[in-house]
């Protein structure tokens, strides 16, 4: 499994219900994506639900990186984005785990995503890493057992040493919830949903 997202920030004054549209128009065309577990079409609009900024950043879940690469460089799909756009850093991770919530039949309309950085590893034995990433997908299932929650995934930056949560919701994410970023969910491709692995990547 693997996650990527790409971030377009948009003007202020930027008119949303341009991107709406787009997804409205476009957004079932990854429905049956090979090699692609879900594609979240979300947004954060300005001044809506804390959000600094427009912007339009979908999030994905592969199966395989060759799909990812289809997609990104073999006329897949990204093309689109490149030529109304200009063409966004694509960042990906290396995915850790993925739990389905009790929400999973319903369709998503919200969305968070948690960067934590990974600071270099103190233990001398080197496992530090692997018991804190551990820990995280011990507090992914946790997370996951909540009421609202449609899909619960975790991913690793090994370059940056980033660690990424990101999960859908039925509906609005909770207060409670510790994020980064909140988003709206305007679309659910999903093809390869039963295919994602039900807890830690083997």
């Amino acid at each position: 499994m693997y996650a990527s997202q790409y971030e377009i920030t948009l003007p202020a004054d930027y008119d949303m219900r341009i991107i709406r549209k787009r997804v409205a128009d476009f957004g079932h065309m990854l429905d049956d994506r090979a090699g692609l577990g879900l594609k979240a079409y979300t947004i954060r609009e300005r001044g809506v639900d804390g959000s600094p900024v427009n912007q339009y950043s979908p999030f994905y879940l592969w199966h395989e990186t060759g799909a990812m690469a289809r997609f990104l460089v073999g006329g897949g799909g990204f093309q689109g984005i490149i030529r109304d756009f200009g063409r966004p850093a694509a960042h990906h991770w290396t995915g850790v785990a993925a739990v389905a919530g009790p929400a999973r039949a319903a369709a998503p309309r919200a969305a968070s995503r948690r960067l934590t950085p990974l600071p270099a590893d103190p233990d001398t034995t080197g496992l530090g890493l692997t018991t804190r990433i551990g820990e995280e997908v011990e507090e992914l299932h946790a997370l996951a057992r909540h009421g609202g929650v449609h899909t619960a995934a975790l991913a690793v930056d090994p370059y940056h040493w980033r660690l990424l949560r990101f999960v859908l919701w039925q509906d609005a994410v909770p207060r409670e919830e510790e994020t980064t970023e909140r988003y709206e969910v305007l679309h659910l491709s999903a093809p390869g949903l039963s295919g994602l692995p039900d807890g830690r990547n083997r």
